[in-house]
């Protein structure tokens, strides 16, 4: 007779979630620092707003931030640099992110990687729309096209990593060269996320919470979103860091081309 209280549920095990696994492995051997800072975005989502009621559409908030975050990296490009063999710097010109997205999937929902390649030269519109294409056909999921490899064995797939790794090149084909991942997409308040430190540079959007804030010498209302950003510490230093944070945050707060062009 069965144990009531060993009841239970066998479930297949996601093939996708070898993605993370294999993502914390990476992490593991990389000397990741990360710094927890609050984006004020009352000002972005208005106008966001402004434009939806003109036009009729929106933006979603992890685009504008894609493409805030890809415009300070082209002000900073050694933020996206990578070591070669030969202990250079290689640093591109253009800005591929790699935005984690929650697509559809055999009737569950699932979630990959994306790359948004050249987002430094891209409006948020452009980058908009290509995110809401993906998510409307999940088959255009850079990550997708990919999820055969893997079904390959382990040792396969470490030597892969091995040598992508090793080549600036075709790492910035295979995972592009900045990472984002929205989490605050999901729920509701603030809160901050750590994600896996893959890249020389990934952001995580957390959640967004309203509290007061100081403008202009007043005590008003605001909308903050909490956002982690972890640096490869071989290959930047905390100063840069600092730096590259302020600018990065002074785009986000000003809603930098939001405006620009209409959808």
């Amino acid at each position: 007779m069965t144990d009531p209280h060993l009841a239970h549920t066998v479930l297949p095990f996601p093939v996708e979630r070898q993605v993370i696994i294999e993502g914390g492995r990476i992490a593991s051997h990389r000397h990741t620092v990360c710094g927890l800072i609050e984006m004020d975005v009352t000002e972005p989502r208005r106008l966001i707003q402004v434009v939806k009621a003109r036009t009729g559409e929106g933006v979603s908030l992890t685009a504008f931030v894609i493409a805030c975050l890809a415009q300070a990296i082209d002000r900073d490009k050694p933020m996206h640099a990578y070591r070669d063999r030969r202990k250079r710097l290689i640093v591109f010109d253009e800005v591929d992110v790699n935005v984690i997205i929650e697509i559809e999937h055999e009737g569950r929902k699932v979630t990959l990687p994306h790359f948004v390649r050249g987002a430094n030269r891209r409006t948020v519109y452009d980058i908009n729309k290509e995110i809401r294409t993906v998510k409307a056909n999940p088959r255009m999921a850079s990550g997708y096209k990919s999820m055969w490899f893997l079904r390959l064995p382990r040792f396969v797939r470490d030597i892969f990593y091995g040598v992508v790794y090793k080549n600036p090149f075709w790492l910035k084909q295979s995972f592009g060269t900045v990472g984002v991942t929205a989490i605050g997409m999901f729920g509701k308040g603030g809160g901050w996320a750590i994600p896996f430190g893959v890249h020389t540079l990934d952001v995580a959007l957390g959640g967004i919470a309203v509290k007061p804030g100081v403008v202009d010498g007043r005590i008003e209302i605001r909308e903050y979103m909490d956002v982690t950003l972890c640096f490869d510490h071989d290959v930047i230093d905390g100063a840069p860091a600092a730096r590259f944070t302020e600018q990065f945050r002074e785009l986000v707060e000003s809603g930098y081309g939001v405006c620009d062009q209409e959808l």
